[in-house]
């Protein structure tokens, strides 16, 4: 066998496919694009759904790709195990309808096998296949070469993830030897079973079946074939070491991982697994964020989040107790840079966010500490025991690892819940495994719209009108040769300036109309092989195929398309100046009313930065840009320095939307010939969708006019109201106003103290001891949470040794709050009297140990609430 770099399998891989007709297909981004029912791109096969279900025609049917992916379903494991991973690459070779078991067999063995190739010694390689698949048995069999005992039967190679296509597989595994055989009769020692001897190297897919939605299965019309080979799995081989993590993919971020924390990798296992988790978590974390992922508390930003809190808890048995992942991303960026630039060109940006989230997470383990310190305590009035909800807890909102919760509470003497921890976790998987099964399904095959070549022109950059003549009517599913007025068909026509939904913009509407008839377009897509193909209601009339027609598109909605559509334009280039060069495009919606952008940046924008945008946008706008259109090549587009969305599929000819000097991007959308044209340009509103993405709505011309209208009439009506001579007068009064209510407000609170005075005489009178505690309990007149703060300060300066817990209502609300002296925490908990005090008044709460606050509902309660602590406190 050869031992070859990482770097060098996987061209090797590519180039082999390439020489059996294969089109190169780029690894696509993580976060997925126009799919959102996928957290990550999770397989080499989960981009090109759209071939396998038959939505799309591939250029050619023949695809190899090395695709980056992300699972994190089984996070726990990594660092534990030789070859679980977070992040990994899947060599795969696709065929969409054109060969099948017979040449996936042989291209598989071949570059395996072949000296030109991988030259693995063929004694080495076994097969496992599907009991009932007998085409796969004879081809291994007759073809290959195999004897029976190394082809092994196993009923678990069936590949279904849902509606959609589905079928047998058969996997090639390595046999190491006897040196990683072990007598432990527990160990499945055989192809296909739980052992470190023999390694599955490539999964071949065989998609023969369409899983209908009541379950059953029938044949595919077109079959295809999804192989899948993990780049890290071989190069383990190929450079003959014990794990993936001593390849050239991971050493080198392990050695610096050496350097920073002055331990050795391979001297002691439980340090190895820290080693383990760092190199792999950072690999996931800097790629993540070059594809536009960042750190948050829900989606994608939460998987970030828990990843690098988990790598930087490993790293503290290491000795590392300050940040330091953020030093790793210029390695894994070098490792990586051959097939992924990317992650080079943003090595400071993902460094930078890195940093920013392990000081957080520095912060945040203190308090973590602290919980468990909590827990501890109240383990040891109860049984000894620490909840497995609350260990849970501890390893998914604060990243500690269960090993060390079990590790500390063990040194006290203490016991986890480890049956209850483990159902919390089993319910984690569930959900994660169910998301999944959901999301990766693919559509059924439709074989109608594929069958249909047609050729169909789209004129609607030149024209809003043409003579077209009907080709094609679908109409209930299936292909006919004419629909009825009140029909609801879908059609192609020879030629149409419709624009079909694509690239974030809306498709057009309008009518087609002939001789005797009339069709109201409501939807435009585009078909498996790339026509044009139209939704519309037959108003009147009987159609027919080849029947003549007249085709408008509806040109006052396309002209405010257009505006808007060249505004997103200018909306990207000025957010890279003004935020960065690390803002990509998220996700667009273009229609006539408004635009959406959403993009990637770490915080919400300042109003300065959000003004500072919408005043470049309507410079360049009133600088009047000639905007030119261009068709070129992708290198000379480049060249130009066009921006692409990055993970988008380009042609050898791409469309360039020239707004030169501001703005140039690669585009198929329609747009004004001059940006003035664009008229005005206003953010209605900039906000976050989760996971580190903004989202910005603005409109333009005559909807940016009405939109400012409307708030000129707003502040009409406020000057009527404030009763102000000129519009300066505005601004002056409402300050006015505002003074004078914090004055009110102010004698209100005064007034308000005062009677709880006179009502309580000298607090220090109502103190009364419980279990040795000074407490005063009491339900006081405020009008406002500000003012029970105020009040509790107050109290607080005459009782400084009290335990003070006070209520107060408004508004049918009830006001909460309690404080504990710092010498009596070890006692009790003013968090505690709070979450044990809000649900009796209807609500909830919570806080420090020293001091606390919460609400309720129901305020008719609070005298039965204040008795009920009173003997909480007693019973402590």
């Amino acid at each position: 066998m050869k031992r070859l770099k990482a770097s060098e399998i996987r061209q090797m891989y590519i180039d082999f496919f390439k020489e059996k007709g294969h089109m190169v297909e780029p690894s696509a981004p993580l976060v997925p694009i126009d799919d959102n029912s996928l957290l990550w791109i999770n397989s080499g096969v989960a981009t090109l759904k759209k071939y396998f279900d038959g939505r799309e025609i591939p250029q050619k049917p023949r695809i190899v790709n090395a695709q980056k992916s992300i699972r994190t379903n089984d996070i726990e494991n990594v660092g534990f195990t030789a070859r679980h991973h977070t992040f990994f690459e899947m060599l795969g070779n696709f065929s969409i309808g054109d060969y099948f078991k017979r040449e996936a067999i042989e291209y598989a063995w071949e570059f395996l096998t072949s000296e030109k190739w991988m030259a693995i010694d063929p004694a080495k390689l076994y097969v496992t296949i599907h009991p009932e698949d007998t085409e796969a048995y004879r081809l291994w069999h007759d073809m290959i070469g195999l004897t029976e005992d190394r082809i092994i039967r196993i009923e678990g190679n069936f590949w279904d993830i849902g509606e959609g296509p589905s079928g047998p597989n058969t996997e090639i595994f390595y046999d190491r030897g006897e040196s990683y055989g072990t007598k432990d009769p527990k160990e499945e020692m055989y192809p296909g079973g739980e052992n470190e001897r023999y390694l599955e190297v490539w999964n071949l897919v065989f998609s023969e079946f369409n899983h209908n939605k009541d379950h059953s299965y029938t044949p595919l019309p077109n079959k295809n074939i999804d192989t899948g080979m993990g780049l890290e799995r071989m190069a383990s081989i190929s450079q003959d070491v014990k794990t993936n993590y001593e390849t050239d993919l991971f050493i080198p971020i392990i050695e610096e991982v050496e350097k920073v924390s002055g331990q050795k990798y391979l001297v002691d296992d439980s340090l190895d697994v820290a080693f383990k988790v760092i190199a792999d978590h950072i690999r996931t974390i800097a790629f993540a964020i070059s594809d536009g992922a960042l750190p948050a508390n829900e989606g994608r930003g939460y998987v970030l989040r828990r990843l690098l809190r988990r790598a930087v808890r490993f790293s503290q048995s290491l000795n590392i107790n300050e940040p330091f992942m953020y030093k790793l991303v210029e390695i894994v960026a070098t490792i990586m840079e051959p097939y992924y630039p990317n992650v080079k060109e943003k090595q400071d940006f993902i460094a930078k966010v890195i940093q920013s989230e392990e000081e957080r997470f520095h912060e945040t383990l203190e308090e973590g500490l602290s919980i468990l310190n909590d827990m501890i305590a109240e383990a040891k009035m109860n049984q000894n025991t620490i909840a497995g909800s609350d260990a849970f807890k501890l390893y998914d909102t604060y990243g500690f690892p269960i090993e060390l919760t079990e590790e500390i509470t063990e040194n006290e003497g203490l016991k986890i819940d480890m049956e209850s921890f483990e159902t919390h976790m089993q319910a984690q998987r569930d959900r994660a495994r169910q998301a999944r099964q959901n999301s990766q399904s693919m559509q059924v095959q439709n074989e109608v719209l594929k069958n249909i070549t047609t050729k169909s022109e789209f004129v609607g950059y030149d024209t809003l009108q043409s003579q077209s003549q009907m080709t094609d009517i679908i109409l209930n599913g299936k292909r006919v040769q004419q629909a009825e007025s009140g029909e609801t068909i879908f059609f192609i026509l020879d030629k149409t300036p419709f624009y079909a939904v694509s690239g974030g913009q809306v498709a057009d509407n309008g009518i087609v109309e002939g001789e005797s008839f009339e069709i109201e377009v409501t939807e435009v897509t585009k078909a498996p092989n790339g026509q044009h193909l139209h939704k519309g209601y037959v108003k009147f009339g009987t159609i027919h195929t080849n029947d003549p027609c007249h085709v408008k598109v509806n040109a006052t909605e396309r002209e405010a398309i257009k505006k808007n559509h060249s505004a997103t334009h200018l909306l990207h280039a000025a957010l890279k100046e003004v935020l960065g060069n690390h803002v990509n495009q998220a996700g667009s919606l273009v229609e006539s009313k408004r635009l959406r952008f959403d993009f990637s940046h770490i915080a919400p924008m300042t109003k300065e930065e959000v003004a500072l945008v919408e005043q470049k946008v309507n410079q360049e706008i009133w600088n009047n840009i000639h905007v030119q259109i261009h068709e070129m090549s992708i290198e000379d587009a480049k060249s130009l320095g066009a921006m692409a969305l990055f993970g988008e599929k380009y042609g050898d000819v791409v469309r360039v939307v020239d707004m030169r000097p501001f703005s140039i991007e690669l585009c198929g959308g329609t747009h004004v010939s001059n940006t003035s044209e664009i008229g005005l340009f206003k953010i209605v509103s900039e906000s976050g969708t989760g996971a580190g993405i903004r989202r910005i709505e603005a409109v333009t011309g005559q909807e940016a006019f009405l939109y400012l209208e409307h708030y000129l009439e707003l502040f009409k009506n406020v000057k009527v109201q404030l009763k102000a001579k000129d519009d300066s007068q505005v601004i002056e009064k409402t300050i006015q106003l505002q003074s004078n209510e914090k004055a009110l407000q102010q004698q209100l609170d005064e007034k308000n103290k005062e009677i709880n005075q006179l009502k309580m005489g000298d607090i220090k009178d109502q103190v009364i001891m419980i279990n040795d505690l000074p407490v005063l309990i009491s339900e006081i007149e405020v009008d406002n949470p500000k003012a029970l703060r105020s009040t509790m300060d107050d109290f607080k300066s005459k009782l400084q040794d009290t335990v003070i817990i006070l209520a107060s209502r408004h508004n049918e609300k009830v006001g909460l709050i309690a404080s504990v002296p710092k010498n009596y925490t070890d006692k009790i908990k003013a968090g505690d009297i709070i979450k044990n005090l809000a649900p009796q008044v209807g609500g909830k709460g919570g806080g420090r140990p020293d001091l606390a606050q919460g609400g309720g509902t129901q305020p008719e309660k609070i005298t039965e609430a204040l008795q009920f602590i009173k003997n909480y406190i007693k019973s402590i």
